[in-house]
């Protein structure tokens, strides 16, 4: 099986999956899961490298699988490029997710794209693969109402 060259990343900045704080992220990511942090106690939505409970103040985590659904909750064309370090040839997209679990995550979309979805639409989370690591990415906006940019972004 031959892997894609990820559209907007160079190879060099895929993370090393093992021993990575993410690790679980990257694990689930490569079966098609979206597996996140949550309180061990609680049950709170984490942020990826939060190590205590904001609810309770647990220490312990528990990286579960939740739904890849989410709305967006910001969003903007990005137009500035790293030479070296981004390999899209123009502006790429920046998304701000608030997903149906709870966490928030920014991320930009599994396929280059030449406009922002709108805040307030539905996404799915799909997967971009740079340099064999699979890493969220919200899925295409096929939708006519996500054709135009909004202004307010």
């Amino acid at each position: 099986m031959s892997v894609a060259t990820d559209w907007l990343l160079s190879d060099s900045l895929a993370p090393m999956v093992t021993g990575d704080p993410l690790e679980q992220l990257y694990v689930g990511a490569a079966r098609g899961a979206l597996v996140l942090p949550f309180c061990a106690v609680c049950s709170l939505a984490l942020d990826l490298e939060q190590h205590v409970c904001d609810g309770c103040g647990s220490h312990r985590i528990d990286w579960l699988e939740t739904a890849p659904t989410g709305v967006v909750h910001s969003s903007t064309l990005m137009h500035r490029l790293e030479p070296g370090l981004v390999t899209a040839s123009g502006p790429y997209p920046i998304v701000d997710i608030e997903l149906a679990g709870g966490h928030r995550l920014i991320m930009t979309t599994v396929e280059s794209v030449t406009r922002a979805p709108r805040i307030g639409d539905v996404v799915d989370i799909g997967f971009r693969n740079l340099a064999g690591v699979a890493i969220p990415a919200v899925q295409p906006i096929n939708s006519p109402d996500t054709e135009a940019i909004n202004d307010n972004h």
